[in-house]
């Protein structure tokens, strides 16, 4: 049964309203437990939904500079998929490394982890040094967490020591009714999207504009020709969009027919699929045979090699990346979904003036950037399902096992799809049909 906090935030009550109403006790929330940490020991399947529950828990207090979001929806990622994989290590380990350092960053070390990394909402309570967000804002989640007393956080929030992923290596994420925040995580939701369209997009969307538009990543310009691997994924989704925006050329990898579908709808004229030229040899990308059978298929799409790499697969195609970026091009990489340890001939790095570049999540201005083009209507939501809460296990899962395209959405407290649009003008003139691209 919701609370009547949840009740008046569902039925779209005003900030005094809200402020005015008690916080429930508990919560409903998606968790993993620090007693399960072994349940996948010598298992070759690792199942989430062995290890992801949803259970009610009690409500965090707030720090001063936190907000207490009431989460109308969140998504799933890949890094929750790990979460509950317990590896590459169980992430009770970040809560204990938070507990350590006392005060309110106590508060994590918990027998049970919330999970999630993304969430559009409504703020319920802010703390005391709260100053430009009130109670009854509908917002969007930054899931970078930062120390803003870190020197390196003021050169850039992604290099400070105390830089932690909010959902995978804090407490209190967004799969969850309630969800504990930053105040410098908080951005305002898109105006034309529903709570569910508006919560898939903060993570991927800014990771993928730090690695190809940021000063820090690989500084993409017009008529840049950039391979994008899973390009109908989470990522890759967005990646495509962000070249297109920028007068770039975007080879998409994929590999099924529809998922080729899905990105000519987006506008990308050059797509590759995967399993032609792997021909029934799954492996074949990771030989030279391979890379060589994939560059002569881009070259045939677009006439030259890729400026840039849009990498995240990681153990079985960065070789292949390597190689296939023309002389003096660019590997940008930010993550490694099938393995962490990448082998690849040198030769083709240093002889031919290749660079690879590290990029992790999005600081604050990059997020903000990302979240003005979304609301514009320059990037589109990569939704393409929607789970509720309580059958989070069996979301995480598509993502785990690579069932999904794009994007796959939460509903938390929102009872329904379609809620949350307060600018019904601008989605009529965007149309619904961009906006569904990617629904299945």
């Amino acid at each position: 049964m919701q609370s009547s906090l949840s009740e008046a935030v569902v039925a779209g009550a005003g900030g005094a309203e809200l402020e005015a109403l008690p916080l429930p006790d508990y919560f409903r929330a998606a968790t993993v437990r620090a007693e399960d940490v072994g349940v996948f020991r010598a298992m070759e399947d690792k199942d989430v939904r062995k290890s992801l529950s949803v259970d009610d828990v009690p409500m965090p207090e707030l720090a001063p500079d936190e907000a207490l979001i009431a989460v109308m929806a969140s998504s799933i990622n890949y890094n929750t998929v790990w979460t509950a994989m317990f590896e590459p290590v169980p992430t009770f380990e970040f809560l204990k490394q938070m507990g350590r350092k006392g005060g309110w960053e106590a508060r994590h070390d918990l027998p049970y982890h919330i999970v999630g990394s993304d969430a559009s909402g409504v703020i319920v309570r802010t703390g005391s040094s709260v100053r430009k967000w009130k109670v009854g804002d509908h917002v969007v989640v930054s899931p970078a967490y930062v120390d803003e007393q870190d020197h390196d956080t003021h050169r850039d929030g992604m290099l400070g020591e105390g830089q932690k992923a909010w959902g995978f290596e804090t407490n209190f994420g967004g799969l969850a009714h309630y969800a504990v925040v930053r105040a410098s995580q908080l951005l305002p939701k898109p105006a034309l999207l529903s709570w569910e369209e508006a919560a898939v997009n903060p993570l991927c969307a800014s990771t993928a504009y730090r690695m190809l538009v940021g000063e820090r990543g690989a500084q993409m310009k017009q008529g840049d020709v950039v391979l994008v691997w899973g390009a109908t994924g989470g990522l890759g989704a967005y990646a495509v969009q962000l070249v297109l925006n920028g007068g770039g050329i975007p080879v998409g990898v994929v590999n099924s027919a529809e998922k080729a579908d899905v990105l000519a709808a987006l506008g990308c004229k050059a797509v590759i699929d995967r399993s032609e030229i792997e021909d029934g040899d799954p492996s074949l990308l990771q030989r030279p045979e391979g890379w060589k059978k994939l560059g002569k298929a881009i070259r045939a799409a677009v006439g030259e090699d890729p400026h840039i790499v849009f990498e995240h697969v990681g153990k079985k195609t960065f070789a292949a990346s390597v190689f296939l970026a023309r002389r003096g091009g660019t590997i940008v990489t930010c993550g490694s979904s099938t393995g962490y340890e990448h082998v690849y001939d040198n030769r083709y790095l240093w002889m031919r003036l290749k660079r690879i570049i590290g990029s992790h999540g999005a600081n604050f201005h990059e997020q903000h950037a990302v979240n003005r083009l979304i609301a514009l209507g320059h990037l589109v939501p990569a939704l393409s399902r929607t789970y509720a809460l309580d059958e989070v296990g069996a979301a995480a899962r598509s993502v785990q096992t690579n069932e999904h395209i794009g994007k796959v959405g939460v509903l938390c407290l929102a009872p329904e799809e379609g809620m949350g649009v307060t600018d019904p003008e601008g989605r009529a003139q965007l149309g619904e049909r961009r906006l569904s691209v990617f629904r299945r």
